[in-house]
């Protein structure tokens, strides 16, 4: 499902606009993005939490040339599914 789908989607399944679904998904999105971004978690009970975390530099080795490459330490986002989401799929 791409986003145009998903946007479709909503807008079916809550019986309004495919703008307001669209401006709601972006209102999402961006909430997500700014939590994380502050190092604060996003918990959506039922369905999952976003959090950033750290990952630490690492050295690994190029599987073309086999010489030795770092890669820098970084953040990344998680996404820890929750219960409900989790029960739903299987």
């Amino acid at each position: 499902m791409n986003k145009t789908e998903f946007i479709n989607q909503i807008a079916e399944s809550a019986d309004i606009s495919k703008k307001a679904a669209g401006d709601a998904l972006q209102g999402f999105m961006l909430a997500v993005e700014e939590t994380v971004k502050k190092g604060d978690k996003l918990s959506l009970i039922g369905f999952g939490t976003f959090s950033a975390s750290d990952r630490a530099a690492r050295t690994c080795r190029n599987p073309q040339t086999g010489k030795e490459m770092k890669i820098p330490a970084k953040k990344v986002v998680k996404f820890k599914v929750g219960s409900k989401l989790a029960e739903a799929v299987k």
